[in-house]
């Protein structure tokens, strides 16, 4: 469970500096219309997505594995 959690926090992490990059990219190219910081800005909002939802998955196996404790 220890692994889980210390995976989980590195996964928050990860999202939270996905998420300054984001806005990083968003204040450098303000205004600007070309295709690869459209295409930067999409992958970026990719992985955060992707992030989030294996945070949900852990989050999920964890309360899954608990409650299986709780029954021994």
């Amino acid at each position: 469970m220890l692994h889980v959690q210390e995976g989980q926090d590195a996964v928050r992490s990860a999202n939270d500096r996905l998420g300054e990059a984001q806005l990083s990219l968003a204040t450098a190219v303000e205004g600007s219309g070309h295709e690869a910081v459209t295409a930067a800005q999409a992958a970026l909002a990719q992985a955060a997505s992707e992030l989030e939802e294996c945070l949900t998955a852990t989050l999920h196996a964890v309360e899954q594995a608990e409650s299986y404790v709780a029954t021994l």
